[in-house]
């Protein structure tokens, strides 16, 4: 159980042991000028957030073509939404006479879309995340870094150790997916010239 304890007070400081033990020494003046945060809401919670995103490199987003999508549909986790997508779309393009020639016209997967979509259901099906708290995957602004994927899921186990290594563990796992929907994470190239 995380607790902070006050150790001492005076009139220019206050001393406060941390959860982890260490000590913090606060002016006083700063107890109503900054903002402080209180743990307890998390250890009184159903679970502890997990909000951290990948940076996808822009150029590796694109349409998907058939025999990506026939590729992606088997993986069991977005199986059923690829059936399901691809007769939406189908459906559309052939009401609307969508000239499909060229793959920008008409309604279309992309690797990126669907790849938010596997985000979301694997962390739903993983034994660790909490289904009762908000659990979803979205795309933020970009920035010069790339595209950032945000995954944003409670962890069951409030318990430190055990909450970061969930946390690596869904990211080692999506760090090593990224790859299946023909995508790729920025990289910074210290070597590449202006």
């Amino acid at each position: 159980m995380l607790t902070e304890q006050l150790v001492e007070v005076n009139l220019s400081t206050v001393k406060v042991q941390n959860f982890d033990n260490t000590i913090t020494t606060i002016p006083t003046y700063k107890l109503v000028s900054d903002s402080f945060v209180n743990w307890r809401g998390m250890e009184e919670s159903k679970g502890r957030r997990i909000k951290r995103s990948l940076l996808i490199k822009p150029s590796s987003i694109g349409f998907l073509k058939h025999n990506e999508i026939d590729e992606l549909k088997k993986v069991k986790l977005i199986t059923e939404y690829l059936n399901t997508k691809i007769k939406e779309i189908d459906s559309y393009n052939q009401k609307n006479n969508v000239d499909k020639s060229m793959q920008l016209n008409g309604r279309n997967l992309t690797n990126l879309g669907v790849f938010r979509v596997y985000i979301e259901e694997y962390l739903k099906a993983h034994p660790m995340t909490n289904d009762d708290l908000t659990m979803m995957c979205r795309q933020l602004e970009p920035t010069s870094q790339g595209i950032p994927i945000q995954i944003y899921t409670f962890s069951k186990d409030k318990e430190w150790t055990k909450y970061e290594a969930l946390t690596s563990d869904i990211f080692d796992h999506l760090l090593s997916s990224v790859k299946y929907f023909n995508l790729e994470c920025f990289e910074l190239n210290q070597y590449a010239s202006n």
